[in-house]
């Protein structure tokens, strides 16, 4: 190929603007070959710029929130920020911040970190989700990653959820059986001629927390691997400002505003080391924590890992500074925050003083208040009472009130030998999304079907089948391995089931004994267990449930609690705690 033609092949992709900048940067070097520049003195921002481009940097705020979870209404949502717990969220005051912030920038992009529905109130999970895409329509979100609950459902349903959204959905590390993606790997936007890229990415272990046939088909690749495949493809195009958007996260010790992140862990961080210095802002959730992390040490030095809590009770703001010559990100110049979407509700004077309380937008708190109304013949319907709060904080021996509560109910609903014969029910603790919760003063309390939705939304159907007892126990000892090896995942067990274990001991021998109705489970006995079909499909690491023979399929989960709140004759309350820690 001649000089010439290479040349100007290289420059077809190049916009007039970059060709100015460029041909102005060779004019100068020429000019420089034959002196040196004195000491200390550089080419920057203020010096040397071509005419016409301003030498301020470009200002596009980039804000985000993640794991919304359907989350449409502010009930019983909060966050506490030392020293005070602050009511915050609910779709129509998050719609009314955004409007606040974007008012403030000239350029901006408002971004989901993923699960935007799946384990969704009842508001939005009574027509599967679409509630929740159509206010994320009126509130103006421009773009979001998938997360692992976008698959609750199935590909085919979240593509429905597509068709319905005005914003795109990304990911580059979902593919199908042949390789092929599933969703575009990322989404450009162009800001007075400089254009940011925003390279989307779901947990590579989605498969492990998903029911299979929610990801059948599907592979999820390594999350930096496929990252860094995408950059360099962006970065052959010639764009500079990259923003990594990866729903997967971590957690620290300190402050949510705290750039040094005091005792920064979890995969999110594992991630970041192995992406290209190239990626400028790392977008984060799924483990719906607040952190504003900022790396210190090269070669990510200036790079921000954000995330805000869950529920849309937060956002992180960025203020991207772009350089206009090179279209990179200055990070020295960029600032950022987390802020709460406080809504006042039921707020002190000194909580109101302390975080003000976003106006709420008018058009959204309409589209939820009619979407509240629809429901509202089934959602307030009365199913039960409470003697006291039913709450997912666990005992020191690492079983909750709800949890022992929903696995009674599932024993009971299949303890009959027509509907399986169980002995044993064991439930998995990340099934269980709210509290059933009296207000203070409040006992009894009525639970409404609302309620018992919020605490249970997937709608999955129970399971019984038959292990060996030497089979149980395998499944008992995966409390403590594979993905759950660097943080134990404590099922749920129903009344007369218990076991003691020890969080520091070798693999094998985290559980010490195991009983039922006091006797000891006798590893060549058979019992009859039932489980939700997500476990039972191996969901959670749970892997030796596959083995489970003689299965019969039950009710739906959500069905067992509610026949269980049911027809019980008194108020209820919780049990005493069925496991026990060993000392280490």
């Amino acid at each position: 190929m001649q000089p010439v033609q290479r040349f100007a092949e290289l420059l077809s992709g190049w916009s007039m603007s970059r060709l100015a900048a460029l041909l102005w940067r060779g004019l100068l070097l020429i000019g420089l070959s034959a002196c040196a520049l004195p000491s200390g003195v550089t080419t920057g921002a203020t010096t040397g710029v071509p005419s016409g481009v301003p030498a301020d940097p470009l200002r596009v705020r980039v804000i985000a929130f993640n794991d919304f979870h359907g989350h449409l209404e502010p009930h019983g949502l909060s966050l506490r920020l030392t020293p005070h717990v602050v009511p915050a969220g609910g779709a129509a005051w998050l719609a009314g911040m955004l409007d606040r912030l974007r008012a403030q920038a000239r350029h901006s992009v408002t971004v989901s970190a993923g699960d935007l529905v799946g384990a969704s109130p009842l508001v939005s999970a009574l027509n599967e989700d679409r509630p929740t895409i159509e206010v994320m329509n009126t509130l103006g979100l421009d773009l979001g990653v998938v997360g692992n609950h976008e698959f609750d459902r199935g590909l085919d349903h979240l593509r429905r959820l597509q068709a319905v959204a005005r914003f795109p959905m990304i990911a580059a590390n979902v593919v199908d059986a042949q390789g092929a993606p599933v969703f575009a790997p990322s989404v450009v936007r162009e800001f007075e001629g400089v254009r940011v890229a925003f390279v989307g990415a779901v947990l590579k272990g989605t498969p492990e927390i998903v029911r299979p046939s929610g990801v059948a088909g599907l592979r999820f690749l390594d999350e930096a691997d496929s990252i860094t495949r995408e950059v360099k493809r962006l970065r052959a195009q010639g764009i500079e400002a990259i923003v990594a958007v990866i729903h997967e996260g971590g957690r620290i010790r300190g402050d949510w505003n705290d750039p040094a992140c005091p005792g920064a862990q979890g995969p999110i961080f594992s991630i970041v080391r192995r992406l290209p210095p190239e990626v400028d802002l790392v977008l984060s959730g799924h483990t719906h924590q607040g952190y504003h992390c900022v790396i210190q040490t090269p070669p990510h030095q200036g790079l921000r890992i954000v995330q805000a809590y869950a529920d849309g009770r937060a956002v992180s703001v960025i203020d991207l500074a772009l350089d206009r010559r090179t279209g990179d990100v200055d990070r020295g110049a960029t600032t950022g925050r987390n802020l709460p979407v406080a809504n006042g509700i039921e707020a002190t004077d000194t909580v109101r003083a302390a975080h003000p309380p976003e106006r709420a937008s008018p058009a959204v708190q309409a589209q939820v208040q009619a979407l509240v109304e629809q429901a509202r013949p089934l959602t307030q319907r009365v199913v039960g009472q409470l003697g006291e709060s039913l709450t997912r904080m666990p005992s020191p021996g690492g079983d909750s009130a709800l949890g022992r509560w929903v696995a009674d109910a599932q024993l009971a609903a299949t303890a009959a030998p027509e509907q399986g014969g169980a002995r044993i029910a064991l439930m998995n603790p990340g099934g269980l999304r709210t509290d059933l919760r009296c207000q203070a003063g409040a006992v009894p309390c009525p639970v409404r079907m609302a309620d018992a939705f919020a605490a249970q939304p997937f709608g999955n159907s129970l399971v019984v089948m038959t292990l060996t007892g030497e089979q149980l126990m395998q499944v008992l000892e995966q409390q403590f391995t594979g993905p759950n090896a660097a943080r134990p995942r404590l099922l749920q067990p129903s009344a007369g089931f218990g076991w003691a274990w020890r969080a520091q001991a070798r693999e094998g021998r985290h559980v010490t004994q195991a009983w039922l109705n006091r006797a000891p489970i006798n590893p060549r006995a058979s019992y009859r267990v039932v489980v939700n079909d997500f476990l039972a499909s191996g969901g959670d690491g749970f892997t030796g449930l596959t083995a489970g023979t003689d299965r019969i399929g039950g009710p739906l989960d959500l069905d067992a609690l509610i026949e269980a709140l049911g027809r019980q004759p008194q108020v209820l309350a919780p049990q005493p705690a069925r496991l026990q820690r060993l000392p280490d």
